[in-house]
């Protein structure tokens, strides 16, 4: 199903966003704790300090609103990255961005307990870009040059090594261990705001910044030479949408730690839905990655209540098989 004309995909935006908000909704109201719609209304107009009121602002609110941002940031990262690397099983995740941004956080908080919040944002941002430059240095040696391949091999071994790392600097450290152990697994679980608000304008000028690029990904997607053609100055292009996936991802993992498989599953379906036109491919992603999450989320709940479930076990149990269905298809994109 592709939605070719403008005003269905217009439709089809504003759909995605009342879904959005009713799935932000469900995931204030539900979980272990019993929650109305009449108790939403009263906790944010008429508070009285009550469990639930308290539950829902200081709790569940929160913890909808996070879920949206990463979920939204993940998706778009993961559109960015199969875009400009070509490559169906791009993501923050297989590409061992999240890894890299997952260990420096691991890392500070091992070692550098004074950090603030604020600043192991800078600390995962860091990670990010040191995971993604190394993939991409050691996805380029040899004859070949650079192939999406390549690409995903090197993500792989790079993933993997940055995750050896934090496994074995949490065995020397089992006081880390405790402190991440649930955040390694990736959860908007105890999250509040004062995890989000220092990442949030990097988030948000990240989402602007993608929303912008789509017409230019467009043209790079033609072809280098093509694009060239039409002037674009594809090495700027590229760096840039390179820094906005890594503002994406790294503030993604700072917030809910590292959560996989958005990034694959999500655009795909977008691309279903509207094409190839990133234009709306980055829109359509970043809504749906949102809704994912959420409903993910409120899955986590119910699994083994009344305890919870990392979120980050309930999308890679969504993303897995559809992983392993892009792969037999030999990577080829939607």
């Amino acid at each position: 199903m592709v939605l070719h004309s403008t005003v269905w995909k217009g439709i089809g935006i504003f759909i995605g966003v009342l879904v959005l908000l009713l799935s932000t909704l469900a995931s204030v109201i539900l979980g272990y704790t019993d929650v109305h719609f009449a108790d939403v209304y009263k906790a944010f107009f008429h508070f009285n300090q009550s469990n639930k009121h308290i539950i829902i602002t200081d709790v569940r609110f929160p913890r909808a609103i996070i879920a949206a941002c990463v979920g939204a940031s993940l998706a778009m990262a993961g559109v960015l990255m199969q875009a400009l690397t070509r490559n169906a099983l791009a993501s923050p995740g297989i590409f061992g961005v999240n890894a890299g941004a997952s260990f420096l956080v691991v890392l500070a908080i091992a070692y550098l307990p004074a950090v603030p919040i604020g600043g192991l944002t800078w600390i995962s941002f860091a990670g990010a870009t040191l995971a993604a430059i190394t993939v991409y240095a050691i996805g380029s040696i040899g004859r070949e040059g650079l192939t999406p391949m390549r690409l995903t091999l090197a993500g792989a071994a790079i993933a993997a090594l940055f995750s050896s790392f934090t496994q074995g600097m949490l065995v020397l450290n089992e006081k880390a261990l405790d402190e991440v152990l649930f955040w390694l697994a990736g959860s908007v679980q105890g999250r509040d705001l004062e995890h989000l608000i220092p990442v949030l304008p990097y988030l948000a000028a990240a989402w602007l910044g993608a929303l912008f690029i789509a017409r230019h990904i467009n043209i790079l997607l033609m072809g280098e030479d093509v694009a060239q053609g039409l002037g674009q100055r594809t090495v700027w292009i590229k760096a840039v949408t390179g820094i906005i996936i890594i503002l994406l991802a790294g503030g993604a993992v700072a917030v809910a730690g590292p959560i996989g498989f958005v990034g694959i599953v999500v655009p795909h379906f977008a691309r279903w839905m509207v094409g190839q036109d990133h234009r709306w491919v980055v829109p359509y992603s970043g809504i749906m990655g949102a809704v994912l999450l959420l409903l993910a989320d409120v899955g986590a709940r119910y699994v083994i209540m009344p305890e919870e479930v990392p979120v980050g076990v309930m999308t890679a149990v969504i993303g897995t098989p559809f992983f392993f269905y892009i792969a037999r298809k030999g990577g080829e994109s939607s």
